[in-house]
């Protein structure tokens, strides 16, 4: 247990980098171009890895791999995907300060979905962690007056929108890796190229069609963006491979607080005391869920 909330607390550092990236370096970036440029490099950064994998026969667990594993990998990878892409579109077209907060509630729905289809028994303290949670996506979007305004500029911000259509999907996509790492029990070492490359296959089509004329140009930054996910899917993977995603997702998920301080700092976003206060909702409920 304790390995694997390690694990989780540097994919949280790793992955909160990662936001800062994207909208530090690659905001006029087409999204699907994105997502498969850095994926190819990431897989390419993470060869090493498979290759002493596959050496070890790693390859051999999967030989009784039925329909069973197919339908959830293929539902794991469909879900991040979508959830990638949808992120993508809310830190365009949004702040990440303010996105990030919303986004990063992921737990709130892991445990639901654990609950009915795993079995999983929700606490009081649990339920009250959903509530602190939720209440983090008010705050994010308070500035002043009517205490329901924060409702209605979530309910018309087309960011916080896809921000949390995001998280839906990504609350999927964390049941779906517990499942497919621990239930099935398909290896570290080809469980993230086979994510990363099954992302890219979903993406290719659209990416080959909006190529940026300054492609090679940005290829040293995508190489950068690909070893941060390679590294980030590796530690997430390995956190999810010993701990319930129950525990492992709000974890991984406190990635909102480097990124709404990153993008306060550096970026000098607008509202970041506010939405400081989030993230730090965000985190305290999610650490409940987790409890």
């Amino acid at each position: 247990m304790e390995i694997g909330i390690a694990y989780s607390i540097l994919a949280a550092f790793v992955w909160g980098g990662y936001l800062f990236v994207l909208k530090r370096y690659f905001d006029e970036f087409p999204a699907t171009t994105l997502a498969v440029c850095v994926n190819a490099f990431a897989i390419l950064f993470y060869a090493p890895v498979t290759a002493r994998g596959l050496a070890n026969g790693d390859a051999a667990s999967l030989s009784g791999a039925g329909l069973e594993h197919v339908i959830v990998i293929a539902l794991t990878i469909l879900s991040t995907a979508g959830a990638f892409i949808l992120f993508l579109y809310a830190i365009q077209t949004g702040e990440v300060s303010y996105v990030a907060p919303i986004n990063k509630i992921v737990p709130v729905f892991v445990l639901p979905i654990e609950v009915l289809l795993l079995g999983q028994f929700l606490t009081l303290l649990q339920v009250s962690g959903v509530v602190v949670a939720t209440l983090a996506v008010y705050v994010a979007n308070y500035r002043a007056g009517s205490l329901f305004e924060p409702i209605r500029r979530a309910a018309h911000s087309r960011p916080a929108q896809l921000a949390l259509l995001s998280a839906m999907l990504f609350a999927v996509t964390d049941v779906g890796r517990r499942v497919v790492l621990q239930e099935l029990a398909v290896p570290t070492t080809l469980w993230v190229p086979l994510l990363l490359a099954g992302v890219l296959v979903v993406f290719l089509p659209s990416a080959v069609q909006n190529v940026p004329g300054t492609l090679r140009a940005d290829l040293p930054k995508l190489a950068g963006a690909g070893a941060i996910v390679a590294l980030g899917e590796h530690t997430t993977t390995l956190a999810f491979s010993l701990i319930p995603a129950s525990i492992a997702s709000p974890i991984v998920n406190t990635q909102a607080i480097v990124a709404v301080i990153l993008g306060g700092v550096v970026l000098r976003e607008e509202h970041f005391r506010i939405r400081i206060v989030a993230a730090v909702l965000a985190v305290a409920g999610v650490t409940m869920i987790a409890i």
